[in-house]
Formats: structure tokens, sequence, C-alpha cells
């Protein structure tokens, strides 16, 4: 078993009133130092068997069709070591 991580969040140039909103509230809860905010999207996949090209190419197509919406949104796939107690 492998875990696949697709990592979703706004391309820079789109507006991200979800980060701008944690933004606003950060100094109201004490928090200082903090310049910018952006929120994103993490998709944890388990693959049954390996992660091996043909899986990733199908996580590919699903992150760009499915989890993603790449006119407004960037992604990464990755790879993730599984932890021991989801073996």
């Amino acid at each position: 078993m492998a875990r696949v991580v697709v990592d979703v969040m706004l391309k820079p140039e789109i507006l991200d009133p979800q980060g701008q909103a944690v933004l606003t509230a950060l100094p109201r809860l004490g928090v200082t130092g903090i310049v910018s905010v952006r929120q994103g999207k993490r998709f944890e996949l388990e693959v049954d068997g390996e992660a091996d090209a043909d899986a990733l190419a199908r996580i590919e197509r699903l992150a760009s069709s499915v989890l993603a919406n790449p006119v407004i949104e960037d992604y990464v796939v990755r790879v993730e070591p599984v932890p021991a107690q989801s073996r």
C-alpha cells in the first residue's frame, strides 16, 4: 500500500478570501508577525499496491479533472510514507 498526497492551492494571482479572513483574525488572537495566509486543500489517497508510474499518472489525471480546477488552482502530487499503524 502507498499513500499519494495531492496538495491544491489557489494560484498566487487569485484572491484568497479565506486566507485573508484568517490573516485578519490573527492579531485579535494575539498572533503577530504573519504577513500572508493562503488556504488550500490536501487529499490523501491510499493506493492498493505500489505508487508506480501508472498509478501516479491516474492520480495526476484525477487531480487535474476532479480534485483541482487548473484554471485557478495549482496542485502537486507526491508520494508519502504510510505510517506503521495504517498498514
